[in-house]
């Protein structure tokens, strides 16, 4: 990013970023480079056999991310909602497995950059649906659908803006 595209929007996303905890940064900036095809994530995350199997796995619930964007149905249309929700849900859930999101707020964060601003009337239903799922242990799930907030739930609009802060890997000891 250069200092001339940084607005105040993007200095409240790094902030936002920046509160998060490590485990949550590191995740969010895998899932951005895989979801994203920044970079080849294999060479870059994929330090141990076990990040290895873990960045193939994510390859794979991240298939659907490209027909996602291309789908999403207006926040009033009811047409392709099921086929679209239960899509979103499934990689949502995935990521949710992973135990490095711990927050609406981050998976917000993460959702918003993998599938664009208009993901936005549909984060809170499909964060709900996915912390609810049978695979997520009860005391996690009771700690992820604690952090949807009221305001977030029950939002009567949404910002169209899209973001503007993307991070990136920056170093070797990260990835480890």
């Amino acid at each position: 990013m250069t200092l001339a595209s940084t607005s105040p929007l993007a200095i409240g996303e790094m902030r936002e970023f920046a509160g998060f905890g490590p485990s949550e940064q590191s995740y969010i900036k895998r899932s951005l480079d895989i979801g994203l095809a920044r970079c080849d994530a294999f060479r870059l995350w994929g330090t141990t056999e076990r990040a290895r199997v873990s960045i193939r796995r994510q390859y794979v619930a991240y298939q659907d991310l490209k027909a996602l964007r291309a789908m999403v149905p207006a926040a009033d249309s009811a047409g392709e909602l099921e086929h679209f929700l239960g899509k979103l849900v499934r990689i949502a859930a995935f990521d949710l497995e992973q135990d490095r999101i711990a927050s609406f707020s981050a998976f917000r964060f993460l959702y918003e950059r993998l599938i664009g601003p208009e993901i936005r009337p549909f984060l809170p239903s499909a964060f709900c649906a996915a912390a609810a799922l049978p695979q997520i242990r009860p005391e996690r799930r009771k700690v992820l659908l604690q952090s949807l907030s009221e305001a977030a739930a029950t939002a009567p609009g949404w910002s169209k803006a899209h973001p503007r802060f993307f991070p990136e890997h920056v170093g070797e000891a990260e990835a480890a």
